[in-house]
């Protein structure tokens, strides 16, 4: 009996092998990581089937007649469909929102994750809100770039990855700009990671393995290429480029990461000529930022070793604050808080802090410290620093005096001034944040969307429901009061203006 017992036990064991490896051939059955490293089956849809399914959609999509540029409904912003450049809002200096159709880099025009273009229905019904539209999307994690009606994203489908415009109010594909490159990573994952930035006409977007084009906004067409990793001698990190472009002035700056002074580069944004290169760190994940910090003016560069503010015309170091973790991995946005502080945040255990940024020898300055000054104009002292926030690969955001974000897979309050943990609570995975509201937006990491009161006193769910099936670690984006989200293989529309 006992023979007969381990025979039909065994028989079950090859059994269900078998049956894996049938899932695993014919039907997408995959082991995936989630944002965690942990290990999940899931059914996935291979990246060739996926751009077919693509490619079904979009040709049906075109026999509904030629694409035209909806005007989203605001009469402000300039018509849609209108070719001629409009430059963009100025980068992030100060509080001045961009307008209304806007939403020009990742996490907005800022890269601080807050919406404040307009007033927005947060009375979501409770089983959710209808999508405007849905329909298929290439594999990877870049988020949306909005300008004059149109969303600009980045996906892998198939060996190739494309860079897309679709009309904002229909979904319609507009153009797509695609070249043969297939980034594959087991931990994270296929596909290209950083959202394409728009500005004055024109689309720059970088690729996983270092092609950064910049496009016509109406038509896609190729105004200039270059690769970053190829032109200044630098080796592709483990999970792939993924620090969006940024503007600054007549230049693009990007984080390739190469040796000899080629860390930091600027391209001139109309040539693709390079304008000037600098230090020799290891990039990190994060994107460049150019912002105003204690009334000086620079780009805030979070590399694989420290952040630290550079100047916008040459790349020499303001400041320095040391900032290691495991493998390297600095992921998330820094972020402002007031005229001079500044708070960044790790995963891997290394928790948050915020500096504090004067002039150097000033009247009433802090002492300089060489250690984190960088011998720069700047002096920085560090106001707290704890393990309450830890954002592995998310970002947090900041309001009315509190810091909203992912404690790893756990949503976390944090008083801004003190450090404080003032609660803890809700998993949604490593999914994303966006503030708009007075509320946060949180597309979690098996995406659902989620609507939580930005309430410095307790965690307030107030509605969650099903948007995206699968693995979801793309920013929502969102301008004239409509909101993008996407993943590996989905995208969808809300329109979320006030009645």
């Amino acid at each position: 009996m006992v023979r007969r017992a381990l025979k039909l036990g065994a028989v079950g064991v090859v059994g269900l092998a078998a049956l894996v490896v049938v899932l695993y051939q014919f039907s997408g059955l995959r082991v995936v990581r989630e944002g965690s490293g942990q290990p999940r089956l899931r059914f996935t849809t291979p990246n060739e089937t996926q751009a077919m399914v693509i490619a079904r959609h979009r040709e049906a999509q075109r026999a509904q007649g030629e694409p035209r540029v909806s005007p989203a409904g605001d009469a402000a912003a300039p018509p849609a469909n209108d070719a001629t450049p409009v430059a963009a809002p100025a980068p992030p200096t100060g509080s001045t929102a961009a307008p209304a159709l806007f939403w020009t880099d990742f996490r907005g025009p800022r890269r601080d994750g807050v919406y404040d273009q307009r007033p927005i229905n947060t009375n979501w019904p409770a089983g959710g809100l209808t999508p405007m539209w849905k329909q298929p999307a290439g594999g990877g994690y870049a988020s949306f770039s909005v300008a004059r009606g149109r969303a600009f994203t980045i996906e892998q489908r198939g060996g190739d990855e494309v860079v897309a415009a679709y009309d904002v109010m229909t979904g319609r594909e507009l153009w797509t700009n695609a070249w043969p490159t297939l980034f594959t990573e087991f931990m994270g994952g296929d596909g290209p990671r950083a959202t394409p930035t728009w500005s004055d006409g024109r689309v720059y977007a970088l690729g996983a393995i270092g092609e950064l084009r910049c496009l016509d906004e109406a038509s896609g067409r190729v105004l200039w290429r270059v690769n970053i990793l190829e032109d200044n001698g630098a080796t592709n990190l483990d999970w792939g480029m993924a620090a969006s472009p940024v503007i600054v002035d007549e230049t693009v700056i990007v984080l390739p990461g190469g040796p000899n002074g080629r860390s930091v580069v600027a391209y001139d944004r109309r040539t693709g000529a390079r304008a000037w290169s600098a230090l020799d760190d290891k990039a990190g994940y994060s994107s460049p930022m150019l912002v105003t910090l204690a009334g000086v003016r620079q780009v805030l560069v979070f590399s694989a070793s420290r952040l630290m503010g550079v100047t916008p015309d040459g790349g020499d170091v303001l400041w320095e604050y040391p900032w290691t973790t495991m493998s390297d991995v600095n992921v998330s946005q820094p972020l402002l808080i007031g005229d001079n502080r500044v708070f960044l945040s790790s995963g891997y255990g290394a928790g948050a802090a915020v500096l504090e940024l004067a002039a150097a020898d000033g009247p009433g300055s802090p002492p300089r410290t060489p250690a984190l000054s960088g011998g720069g104009n700047l002096s920085v002292r560090e106001v707290w620093r704890n393990t309450s926030m830890k954002n592995r690969f998310t970002s947090s955001v900041l309001h009315e005096g509190t810091i909203y974000g992912m404690d790893e897979a756990i949503l976390a309050a944090v008083d801004a001034g003190t450090g404080t943990l003032k609660w803890k609570g809700g998993r949604y995975g490593h999914g994303q944040v966006l503030l708009a509201g007075g509320h946060l937006i949180v597309l979690t990491e098996d995406g659902d969307l989620t609507l939580v009161k930005a309430n410095p006193d307790r965690h307030e769910e107030l509605v969650r429901f099903p948007v995206l099936e699968g693995k979801t670690w793309n920013h929502p984006a969102m301008a004239g009061g409509y909101l993008l989200v996407r993943n590996l293989a989905e995208m969808a529309a809300f329109d979320l203006r006030l009645p």
